[in-house]
C-alpha cells in the first residue's frame, strides 16, 4: 500500500435533515467506497459554535450503521482573513473537529481564506490572521487526533485577496503543526493557475510535499468569468468553472500526476462528484483506484 489509503465520495444533506444524508449513505454503502467525506455544515448541527446535541447524537447513530473510514468537509464559507467573523469560525470549527471524534474522522476540511477588493486596510494582517488561527485550531484538534487540511480555492470576484496553491503550501509550511496539512484540490489549482497565468503542474508539484488530503474531480481549468448558466448544466456544455465533474469528462491528465507526485502518509484521494453523477461514479470509482495504485508505486520509488 502506499500513502493514499483509501478513495470515496461527498455526502451531505440536500435539505439540511439527517435523513436526507442517511439516505446518500445508503447509496455510496452500494457503490462499494470504503470513505466518505461528510459536509456536515450541510446539517444544522452547530449553532454558534456549540453542538446541538441531539442532532449529533442522531449523526453518530447514522454513521455507525456504515463500514466508512470518515472524514469531515468544515464551513465552505469558511475564511479565517475575515476580520469581522473569525472568531466566531473557529469557534464553529473547533465544534466541528469534536464532531470529527465522535464519529472517528480524522480530516477536517478548512478552506483557505479570501478577502474582498475592498477590504484594503485588511491586507496587511490577512495572511498572519489566518496562520494564527489556523494554529490555534490545530493546537485544539492534537488531543482529538484530528488533522485540519487546509484546502486551496481559486478566485471567484474581480480584485479578491486569495493565496495561490504554492502560497497555500508555504502557509502549512509557516505554521508547522503536526495537525495542519495542506489538501490539493486540482480543479480548483487548475483554475487558479489558468487565471493567474501559473504552471498548474509546478503549483501541485508545490503543495504534493505538504499535502494529507486530495480532492479530486474534473474540469478544464476555465474559470466562470462573468458567464452566468441558465441551468448549471450549461457551465459543463462549456467547460467553464468549477464543474465537479466525473473523472474523464475534463482533461486533467490523472494518470501523469499520479505517477509523478508524491503525497503524506494517510493520505485520503476523496471524489468531490456528487449525486448529480451517481451514474457515473461507480467508473471514477474504478479509475481512483487506479490512480491510487500508479501511486503506490510512485511512493515506493520516492523511498527507496
Amino acid at each position: 500500500m502506499g500513502n493514499i489509503i483509501g478513495t470515496g465520495f461527498n455526502a451531505g444533506s440536500v435539505n439540511g435533515e439527517l435523513a436526507s444524508l442517511e439516505e446518500e449513505l445508503r447509496v455510496l454503502a452500494g457503490i462499494g467506497v470504503d470513505t466518505v467525506e461528510l459536509g456536515l455544515t450541510s446539517l444544522d448541527l452547530i449553532a454558534g459554535g456549540r453542538i446541538m446535541e441531539e442532532r449529533a447524537e442522531r449523526l453518530v447513530a447514522i454513521t455507525r450503521q456504515f463500514d466508512f473510514r470518515y472524514t469531515v468537509h468544515g464551513l465552505v464559507s469558511s475564511n479565517f482573513m475575515d476580520p469581522d467573523t473569525c472568531r466566531y469560525q473557529i469557534d464553529a470549527a473547533k465544534a466541528l473537529a469534536q464532531v470529527c471524534d465522535r464519529i472517528g474522522a480524522r480530516i477536517l476540511v478548512q478552506h483557505g481564506g479570501n478577502l474582498r477588493a475592498d477590504q484594503l486596510a485588511e491586507r496587511a494582517e490577512a495572511d498572519r490572521r489566518e496562520r494564527e488561527s489556523l494554529f490555534e485550531l490545530a493546537e485544539f484538534c492534537k488531543p482529538y487526533g484530528v488533522r485540519i487540511a487546509f484546502e486551496n480555492i481559486f478566485t471567484t470576484e474581480l480584485g479578491q485577496y486569495r493565496q495561490t496553491p504554492t502560497q497555500v503550501a508555504e502557509t502549512v509550511k509557516a505554521v508547522n503543526h503536526p495537525n495542519l496539512v495542506a489538501l490539493i484540490d486540482f480543479s480548483h489549482a487548475y483554475l487558479e493557475a489558468t487565471y493567474r497565468g501559473l504552471n498548474f503542474r509546478e503549483e501541485l508539484r508545490a503543495m504534493a510535499p505538504v499535502a494529507g488530503h486530495l480532492h479530486v474531480h474534473d474540469s478544464f481549468g476555465r474559470p466562470q468569468a462573468f458567464y452566468k448558466p441558465y441551468h448549471v448544466q450549461e457551465n459543463t456544455a462549456l467547460g467553464i468553472g468549477d464543474l465537479h465533474m466525473p473523472l474523464g469528462w475534463g482533461d486533467i491528465d490523472w494518470e501523469e500526476i499520479f505517477s509523478e507526485l508524491t503525497f503524506l502518509p494517510d493520505t485520503v484521494l476523496m471524489m468531490e462528484i456528487g449525486r448529480r453523477y451517481h451514474a457515473e461514479q461507480p467508473a471514477s470509482l474504478e479509475r481512483a483506484k487506479r490512480l491510487m495504485t500508479l501511486n503506490a508505486g510512485q511512493s515506493k520509488i520516492a523511498a527507496e
